[in-house]
């Protein structure tokens, strides 16, 4: 399994960015999709999910802000991230959470979103 991420960059607070994630191999009904994103200094933190059947999470620093979607057709999750704030600025992952009683996790190589105030 491989994650490649793509989009990011350098937005004005207020802008939108979108970030795309494709992924190869095979994704089951128990496989849960996501982004994740990690600011310097601080540790690794979901930012949203959503599952093979399209239920998205959202923490509660981005909700109505950012939409997390899935392609099942494509095998790719987007994440539409808008009213961007300097707090969001971060390097973003993308991730592929397979199992339903252990996990595995597998990782993109990460894209940077800086939002300058």
């Amino acid at each position: 399994v491989q994650l490649q991420a793509f989009g990011g960059g350098l937005v004005q607070a207020g802008g939108s960015l979108r970030l795309s994630c494709a992924v190869s191999g095979q994704i089951f009904s128990t496989d849960v999709m996501g982004w994740y994103r990690q600011a310097p200094g601080k540790q690794r933190e979901l930012v949203a999910g959503i599952t093979f059947g399209g239920i998205p999470n959202y923490a509660d620093s981005v909700k109505g802000r950012f939409t997390i979607s899935r392609d099942g057709a494509k095998n790719t999750v987007d994440l539409q991230m808008k009213s961007l704030k300097p707090e969001d600025t971060a390097v973003y992952f993308c991730n592929l959470r397979k199992g339903s009683v252990v996990y595995i996790n597998y990782w993109g190589q990460g894209t940077e979103v800086t939002v300058s105030s």
